[in-house]
């Protein structure tokens, strides 16, 4: 665990929280289950028995875990999967998915920029408009994005693409094409801002997700950085052949 004034800002009990309300969401720890006794939980996790205590009791007071007297602590619930966003593979899927989820965007900023692309990425356009914001679902945050689109898209409709997700407008933009979409999902590890963006501890998992989209001539129009938290991500791949 980080401490305090070394790394991270966010209190001891909450990381070691979050640790244990991952485990029983992927179901490592299932309902009924008893967690090791506390002694064994302080030395695994190096923190104090009142840390400890604070650790399990915020997560009794969410319906989690139950601690009994002269038993054990006990699982007694799963953390609300309503943050769960699906890991899509075509175009259509994920414009439908920003459709369905319809996050509340807070924006954090939103400038002239030069956007961070790669020689394969494609050609890049003369100017970019960058916008950062975080996506949240009924209350929950659950990612960071770095937006660059192409200045004289966003010129056509700034209104719109400050207060919602951008690519259900550019597929449906007239005039714009997007003739190549590419994906690209990665495993890291959350730094100070990000962390504090999405509540939770820093180096904690996340999954980074890089998208380009080129128009008919190989310009690309827009690229986007999203860090999700990694409890927020769902990936489901059919290996049949």
């Amino acid at each position: 665990m980080s401490r305090n004034g070394s790394g991270s800002a966010i209190p001891i009990y909450l990381q070691v929280a979050d640790v244990l309300r991952q485990r029983i969401a992927r179901g490592a720890w299932p309902q009924g289950h008893c967690l090791p006794s506390l002694p064994a939980l302080q030395k695994e996790f190096g923190v104090a028995r009142v840390t400890m205590r604070q650790s399990i009791d915020l997560l009794a007071r969410d319906g989690l875990l139950s601690p009994q007297r002269g038993r054990g602590t006990f699982v007694t619930g799963q953390p609300s999967a309503a943050r769960s966003i699906n890991v899509v593979t075509t175009l259509d899927q994920l414009v439908h998915l920003y459709r369905d989820t319809q996050p509340k965007i807070v924006n954090i900023d939103e400038g002239d920029a030069v956007a961070p692309l790669r020689p394969q990425d494609g050609t890049p356009a003369e100017r970019y408009i960058s916008m950062r914001r975080v996506h949240s679902h009924q209350g929950e945050p659950y990612c960071v994005i770095n937006i660059y689109l192409e200045e004289k898209i966003f010129r056509r409709s700034p209104r719109r693409f400050r207060n919602q997700t951008v690519i259900p407008i550019l597929t449906t933009m007239k005039g714009v094409t997007i003739a190549q979409a590419h994906q690209v999902l990665t495993i890291g590890t959350a730094d100070m801002e990000v962390a504090r963006f999405l509540g939770i501890p820093v180096n904690a998992p996340v999954a980074l997700v890089r998208r380009v989209f080129q128009d008919e001539a190989g310009r690309v129009i827009y690229l986007g950085e999203v860090c999700y938290r990694g409890d927020a991500i769902h990936l489901d791949m059919n290996l049949k052949p």
